[in-house]
């Protein structure tokens, strides 16, 4: 029996190539996205997902059809850069809507029917970021690690009833994400550190993962019984820099971002 995968933000990115590829694995795939993207092989459902009614009438909209749902892939999500002295209330709000609030919208509209199943797989895309905090990206940081913790806690409440959740965290990928960052305006303070850590920021996404690759390793995870609590994604040396915040002081882990993101003492 074919597997139903839900999937957001499949508009593009990530979310789009991992649905076009499950497609070509035998999967039934649903798309939640805003927009409807062209040429797409799998269904789009045009949802809001900030909105707990869209969501709910989305997922009610499938379940009717399909009589189940095998797999969420919680993907939709955004970055937000500059300083956290100069972040605006309603920036902060807009970001953990989207990466926190309206992830567990979709959690909350599945688990009912993954419940009466007594099967099931969450996969929240998260990212190597939420591990620290990243400079000029401490609310994206913030953001993803909150729903890390939610995903370390919602697996002692649905572990018996046979469902997976899981956190995958992503390194750089190679996306438009920098087209729909939320970006504070910069004050004087910060302007020479942060153009020279956001130029990085950038190269550092040309140079990640393609999003091909991600959807593979995707992919792969949906065919294991169970899921572990989280899984990295990414070119080695992001990968090495979660065990080096582990192992390492504080203070030492602090003097290589420091060197790593190029930023200078002003």
């Amino acid at each position: 029996m074919k597997k139903v995968v839900v999937i957001t933000g499949t508009s593009s990115g990530v979310g789009f190539t991992l649905a076009e590829f499950l497609i070509q694995k035998n999967y039934i795939v649903y798309g939640l996205s805003r927009s409807i993207p062209k040429e797409a092989n799998f269904i789009t459902i045009p949802t809001d997902i900030t909105k707990k009614q869209h969501v709910t009438q989305s997922i009610e909209q499938i379940i009717s059809k399909e009589k189940r749902i095998d797999i969420l892939v919680n993907n939709a999500g955004k970055g937000m850069v500059g300083a956290v002295e100069d972040a605006k209330a309603e920036e902060i709000t807009e970001l953990f809507d989207l990466n926190v609030i309206a992830c567990i919208h979709t959690i909350s509209a599945v688990l009912p029917t993954m419940r009466q199943q007594k099967s099931g797989k969450i996969l929240i895309i998260s990212s190597i970021g939420s591990e620290m905090g990243l400079p000029f990206r401490g609310f994206y940081s913030a953001s993803k690690s909150a729903i890390d913790r939610v995903v370390e806690a919602i697996r002692y409440e649905v572990q018996s009833f046979g469902i997976s959740v899981t956190s995958l965290h992503l390194g750089d990928v190679q996306t438009g994400i920098a087209e729909n960052r939320i970006q504070s305006i910069v004050s004087d303070s910060y302007t020479q550190n942060f153009n020279t850590v956001y130029e990085g920021m950038n190269a550092h996404v040309n140079e990640g993962l393609t999003a091909l690759e991600v959807a593979i390793s995707i992919e792969k995870l949906l065919h294991k019984k169970s899921l572990k609590p989280h899984y990295y994604i990414g070119k080695f040396g992001q990968k090495m820099g979660i065990y080096l915040k582990k192992f390492l002081p504080q203070t030492w882990f602090e003097a290589l971002m420091f060197r790593y993101s190029g930023l200078k003492k002003l």
